[in-house]
C-alpha cells in the first residue's frame, strides 16, 4: 500500500529524530554559483572536506552571459560568482562543468540530459527548481544555502516529510496544447498555494504520453504550486531516454538498474494523502495576465471579473493588474507584445526549439519584437544545428544565442526594459523578475512563436 514517494524515500531515511526531521541521504548534489560560495565558505571555516565529492556536480548558469562566453563576464558580481564557484571546485576536488564548455548549461537541462539524474534518486540543489529532475522518477527539490553546506559535509539532509498528492490527467491533449499548458492550467485550478505541503506525483494518460521534455517542464513547474516537488513514475519513455547517457549505467549495471527500475511505481492499492483528477479537453494553450504563475486564462479567455474573484484577493488582484496594465474583463489576444524569450530550465531543451521552429517555419519575425532564443545547454545548442534548425529561424529572422538561463531572471544582462511586455517560456511572471519593471506573461513555445511573428499575443492554433 505504499506511494511511489515513499518507496523512495525510506530507501534513503538514514534515522529519523523523535518529534523531528528525518536524516535523509542524497544520492546527487547539484551546485551552481548563486546559492553555493556561503556553503563552501561554511566547511572552511569549520575546516571541512566534502564528505562524498564524487556525488557532487557544479555549473554556473544564472549570471553567466548568453553572448561572447569566451571574454570575461563585465558584470563584476557575475563574474566573482563565476570565479568563485571555480576556486570552490579546484579546493575540494569537485567536478565543474565551466561556463563556455561542452558540458556547460542550465543545471536543470545538464542533469537530466547526461544521465547523473536517473530514477530512484534523491537529489537537491540550492534552487528551487529542482523539482525538475522529478520527471526521471526521483525525489528531487530545492535547497537553501545552510542545507547545501549540510549536504556537502555529510551527504545528508534534515526534511521532514512531506504530505503524498496524486495529480492524474486523464485523455488525450488537443493540437497545439504542451505539457507547460497543462501546468499552466493546474496552477490556476490550485492556485500558487494548493499543494503547500505536498510531494505530487504525476499520472493518468496524458502524463503517459508525454514525452521526456515535456515531463521535465511539468515538473519544473511543480513548485509553482506551492509543493514540495513533483515526479512521474519511470517507465519505457525514461528509460529509452535515459539509455546512452554520459553518466547512464552500462553493460551489467545497466541490467541491473533496469531491474530496480521497474519495481518504482506507487501500488495497486496506494493510499495518497490526497488526490486530483482533471480532464485533457479542459485544456487549451494558456498564458498568465498577473504577477504569479496561477494567474493564468486559455488564450481565447478573458481576464476574470472582479466580482469573479474572492473577496480576499480582490486587491492583490488589481494591484497585480495595474502592474501588467491590464483591466479585468479584457480579452489579451492581440495586445501588443515587445519581446519574446525561448528557453530557461522550463521550455529550454531541444523539443522546445523544434516547436517553436515548426511555427516560425517559412514565415517572418515581427519587425518590433525583439526575440531571445536561449538553448538550456550546449547539447542543445549542438541538436539545434544539426538537425538545421538554426538555418530554418534563421530565415525566419531569429537569432540563437548562447546557453545559460538568460531573460529567466534578472541576474545577467538578458533584461527586459521596465513597461515592455515579454512572452516568455520561463517559469514566473513576478514583478521585475525579468528586469524591473518588466511585464511578463508564461506562455508555452508554440505561444511563444506565434506572438514573436505577429508582434501581438496570438493563438498559435490560427497560423
Amino acid at each position: 500500500m505504499n506511494t511511489l514517494f515513499d518507496k523512495i524515500w525510506d530507501e534513503h531515511v538514514v534515522q529519523v529524530v523523535e518529534d523531528g526531521p528525518t536524516q535523509l541521504y542524497i544520492d546527487r548534489l547539484y551546485c551552481h554559483e548563486v546559492t553555493s560560495p556561503q556553503a563552501f565558505n561554511g566547511l572552511r571555516e569549520r575546516n571541512l572536506l566534502v564528505f562524498r565529492p564524487n556525488q557532487v556536480f557544479c555549473m554556473p548558469d544564472h549570471n553567466i552571459p548568453t553572448h561572447d562566453q569566451d571574454k570575461p563576464i563585465e558584470d563584476s558580481v557575475g563574474r566573482k560568482q563565476v570565479e568563485t564557484l571555480s576556486a570552490n571546485c579546484r579546493q575540494f576536488g569537485l567536478t565543474e562543468f565551466k561556463m563556455n564548455s561542452k558540458d556547460n548549461g542550465i543545471i536543470h537541462v545538464v542533469g537530466p540530459e547526461k544521465g547523473l539524474s536517473l530514477p530512484g534518486m534523491t537529489i537537491v540543489c540550492g534552487d528551487s527548481h529542482t523539482s525538475t529532475h522529478g520527471a526521471v522518477g526521483a525525489i528531487a527539490f530545492g535547497i537553501g544555502t545552510s542545507e547545501v553546506e549540510m549536504v556537502l559535509a555529510s551527504q545528508c539532509i534534515l526534511q521532514s516529510k512531506p504530505k503524498s498528492m496524486r495529480i492524474n490527467i486523464d485523455g488525450e491533449l488537443a493540437a497545439g496544447v504542451t505539457a507547460k499548458d497543462v501546468a499552466l492550467y493546474l496552477m490556476s485550478q490550485l492556485t500558487t498555494s494548493g499543494a503547500t505541503g505536498y510531494f505530487i506525483e504525476y499520472a493518468g494518460e496524458v502524463v503517459r504520453h508525454l514525452s521526456m521534455e515535456g515531463r521535465l517542464t511539468l515538473c519544473n513547474l511543480s513548485i509553482e504550486m506551492g509543493a514540495r516537488g513533483g515526479f512521474v513514475a519511470p517507465d519505457e519513455t525514461t528509460f529509452e531516454y535515459l539509455k546512452g547517457r554520459e553518466y547512464a549505467p552500462v553493460g551489467e549495471a545497466w541490467d541491473k538498474a533496469m531491474a530496480y527500475w521497474k519495481t518504482l511505481r506507487s501500488d495497486d492499492d496506494a493510499v495518497f494523502d490526497k488526490e486530483l483528477h482533471f480532464k485533457s479537453e479542459d485544456i487549451e494553450p494558456r498564458i498568465t495576465y498577473g504577477t504569479n504563475p496561477g494567474m493564468g486564462i486559455g488564450i481565447t479567455e478573458s481576464i476574470p471579473a472582479v466580482d469573479e474573484v474572492a473577496e480576499t484577493g480582490r486587491d492583490s488582484f488589481l494591484k497585480s493588474l495595474q502592474y501588467m496594465g491590464f483591466e479585468p474583463g479584457q480579452c489579451l489576444l492581440g495586445h501588443p507584445v515587445d519581446y519574446v524569450f525561448l528557453g530557461a530550465c522550463t521550455n529550454g531543451r531541444i523539443e522546445d526549439f523544434r516547436a517553436f521552429a515548426s511555427v516560425v517555419r517559412g514565415k517572418r519575425k515581427a519587425a518590433g519584437v525583439t526575440a531571445w532564443l536561449v538553448p538550456g545547454s550546449w547539447k542543445v545548442q549542438e541538436q539545434i544545428h544539426e538537425e538545421g534548425l538554426d538555418k530554418v529561424l534563421a530565415d525566419a529572422g531569429f537569432e540563437i544565442r548562447q546557453p545559460g538561463c538568460s531573460a529567466c531572471l534578472a541576474m545577467n544582462d538578458d533584461k527586459i526594459p521596465a513597461g515592455k511586455y515579454a512572452v516568455s517560456t520561463s517559469n514566473r511572471n513576478f514583478e521585475g523578475r525579468q528586469g524591473p519593471g518588466a511585464r511578463t506573461i508564461l506562455a508555452s513555445p508554440l505561444v511563444a512563436a506565434a506572438c514573436a511573428l505577429t508582434g501581438r499575443i496570438t493563438d498559435p492554433r490560427t497560423l
